[in-house]
C-alpha cells in the first residue's frame, strides 16, 4: 500500500510541468545560460546608448525643421 507521502510524490511528479507553468517557476534549463544571456545584454548597452543619442539628435533636428516650417505658414 502506498503511503500519503508516496501518493503526494507521485502526484507531484505527474503534475510538475503544469505546476511549473501555473506558478511561473524557473527550471534549471531556464537559468542554465542566464550568465551568458546577461553578458550578451550588457554588451548591447553601449550600442544602444549610441542609437539613443543619434535618435535624440535626429528628433531634435526634425523638431527644429517642423518649427521653421510652422513659422513659414
Amino acid at each position: 500500500m502506498i503511503g500519503m507521502k508516496g501518493y503526494l510524490n507521485a502526484y507531484i511528479d505527474r503534475r510538475m510541468k503544469y505546476a511549473i507553468e501555473e506558478w511561473e517557476l524557473s527550471t534549471r534549463h531556464d537559468i542554465s545560460d542566464f550568465s551568458s544571456r546577461l553578458d550578451a545584454l550588457e554588451r548591447e548597452i553601449p550600442r544602444l546608448k549610441v542609437f539613443e543619442k543619434d535618435a535624440g539628435d535626429k528628433l531634435t533636428q526634425l523638431e527644429n525643421r517642423a518649427n521653421k516650417l510652422k513659422g513659414r505658414t
